[in-house]
């Protein structure tokens, strides 16, 4: 469903207003803080003999290569987007390994790291011809892997990382659609991995590529890969036989869906369900510049201190107050007072009824649109109820009219809830989400 009338930031960002932010406190913040951190994301690569096999009818193209080149795309994009995130690069199927549990045929090219030059030109050395007889040699290629083992390295990557981690995500890319077909052993091993990559929040992707004969999903994978809770498993997309495919599958996955705000949606007084609201486009803006101390170029802490202007005397928060002149006279109010003030009601959708779409006008769109999507992590059962509201408005041709307060200390809004049905292309890429 998306806001026809929602709150949406200005022409940049207001620094009162993350501050104000980061002073909130109360069951709102705790409930983002599992949120932050930064992204991290691993390339799983098959790096058997057929991923290196050229289609039939693309002469210079390999799985691999068009594996590689993806990855390439990906890193070039955080770079200039999010240089924070962590990526990795990790091969199985070789006949050496690298790794720190010492499995072998899994070999981890690149640790969960900050994106850079080095790394891109490092898979540049493996395109094209010469790039296949470098990582035979290098690395070379060997069919008597475990990818439950693979599977498994991975995980020991996101656990060796120090930092708070928000969203742990492995894309795995292969043509082989049923890996051990003559080892249950193995198989086994690998369901029972893929569940434990479940069970501790890692997301687990397949962006399959084009094989002879087709790839078939339900002989090994439709039990392995698990999907973000904002997804669908049942609609898998096609093989990938291009280039501009598997990007777009890589794209749809990889870009950030980092919620604005985790609220409830309020049926009645004794009734709601949580919902996550989101920018459907965002404006890019230029990083802040970052100071540095000109003798080590290592990044200055900034701290502000409030001296008194008659005595010098340091003052610390509790001897300040914030004033309004009124009628020539100024009225000091404490902190809790200002707060108060502004603060009209708690964070939340609160429904006020339904109006047939007839009744929304060009003229009612003030602001951008945002969209929203069920928080089943937050309130168990919200994508049922979600999803009941948002078939029965579709059947019946009706908008949800709601009051709208995004944040603390913001006003409320009217919006009117749109529904919106999911469209996706022929090759079951998502166009529009629900």
């Amino acid at each position: 469903m998306a806001d026809w009338v929602s709150y949406y930031r200005g022409d940049g960002p207001d620094e009162e207003e993350d501050g104000e932010q980061q002073e909130e406190e109360g069951p709102e913040a705790v409930a983002d803080y599992r949120f932050s951190g930064r992204d991290s994301l691993i390339f799983l690569v098959d790096a058997s003999k057929a991923m290196f096999e050229p289609y039939e009818d693309e002469e210079a193209a390999t799985p691999f290569d068009m594996t590689v080149q993806c990855i390439r795309n990906v890193y070039t994009s955080k770079i200039i987007s999010s240089d924070k995130d962590l990526l990795s690069v990790v091969f199985y199927g070789t006949e050496n390994n690298k790794n720190s549990a010492d499995f072998k045929h899994v070999y981890v090219l690149q640790e969960l790291d900050n994106p850079g030059a080095k790394r891109i030109l490092e898979l540049d050395q493996y395109r094209g011809d010469e790039g296949r007889v470098l990582f035979r040699e290098t690395f070379g290629h060997n069919a008597d892997y475990s990818l439950g083992e693979a599977l498994w390295a991975c995980s020991n990557l996101f656990s060796d990382v120090q930092v708070r981690l928000s969203h742990k995500r492995i894309m795995l890319f292969t043509n082989e659609d049923n890996p051990h077909a003559n080892d249950s052993a193995k198989a086994k091993l690998a369901r029972t991995r893929a569940g434990d990559l479940r069970d501790t929040g890692i997301i687990l992707d397949l962006m399959h590529l084009k094989k002879p004969g087709g790839f078939d999903i339900s002989l090994f994978y439709r039990d392995i890969i698990n999907v973000a809770e904002d997804e669908d498993l049942g609609i898998q997309p096609d093989e990938s036989g291009k280039l501009e495919h598997l990007m777009k599958k890589v794209r749809a996955k990889e870009t950030r869906k980092r919620a604005l705000s985790r609220l409830n949606l309020y049926l009645n007084k004794d009734l709601s369900f949580s919902v996550g609201v989101y920018n459907l486009m965002q404006k890019a803006y230029k990083p802040y510049p970052v100071k540095l101390y000109r003798e080590t170029n290592e990044p200055v802490k900034t701290k502000t201190r409030v001296f008194n202007g008659k005595t010098g005397s340091l003052l610390l928060p509790s001897d300040t107050k914030r004033a309004q002149t009124y009628g020539n006279r100024q009225i000091a109010m404490e902190k809790e007072e200002t707060e108060e003030v502004k603060r009209f009601d708690s964070p939340g959708l609160f429904l006020i009824g339904f109006k047939p779409l007839s009744m929304l006008k060009q003229h009612h769109h003030i602001r951008p649109s945002q969209f929203m999507y069920p928080e089943e992590s937050l309130v168990t059962g919200s994508t049922t109820l979600f999803n009941a509201l948002l078939m029965k408005c579709l059947e019946k041709e009706v908008m949800a009219l709601c009051r709208y307060i995004a944040r603390r200390n913001t006003p409320p809004r009217i919006v009117a809830l749109v529904p919106q049905e999911e469209e996706v292309d022929e090759q079951k890429v998502q166009i529009a989400p629900p």
